[in-house]
């Protein structure tokens, strides 16, 4: 199994580049589990799967200067937005995947930290409707 250090990985939200401001990104899916035992089941609990749902969450680190980070996301607060990852910024290939789909951004922290800190924004956005793995 090959290794990897993640060193250049990209992410858009809402048609915006924003590697150069991520620190830290993680796309989750997950399915929910229906329970579906009878006495027939002999004991055992049976599941099935349900819904499926992902969320997005980022690190991102601040900056507030014109067209810069908070300019780009303050606008998309409320809305649903295309977002993509990958774990490299080269183009997509079966060495490199992207995960896509669209987010809700529900949230933003335009001041976020302590004393002595960077200035880091850390938000967390659920997927709304199907998350997508692309290989080309």
């Amino acid at each position: 199994m090959a290794k990897m250090v993640l060193l250049a990985a990209y992410v858009s939200v809402g048609g915006n580049d924003l590697s150069a401001y991520a620190r830290k990104a993680e796309v989750t899916v997950e399915v929910e589990d229906k329970d579906v035992t009878t006495y027939a089941s002999l004991g055992w609990k049976e599941v099935l799967g349900g819904l499926k749902s992902g969320e997005v969450a980022l690190e991102l680190l601040q900056d507030v200067a014109a067209t810069k980070l908070d300019s780009i996301m303050w606008p998309l607060l409320g809305t649903v937005v295309p977002f993509a990852v990958r774990l490299d910024s080269a183009a997509v290939s079966t060495n490199n995947p992207q995960w896509s789909g669209s987010c809700l951004i529900k949230g933003w922290n335009p001041i976020e930290g302590s004393v002595g800190d960077e200035a880091s924004v850390s938000v967390s956005y659920p997927t709304s409707g199907a998350v997508t793995r692309a290989t080309a």
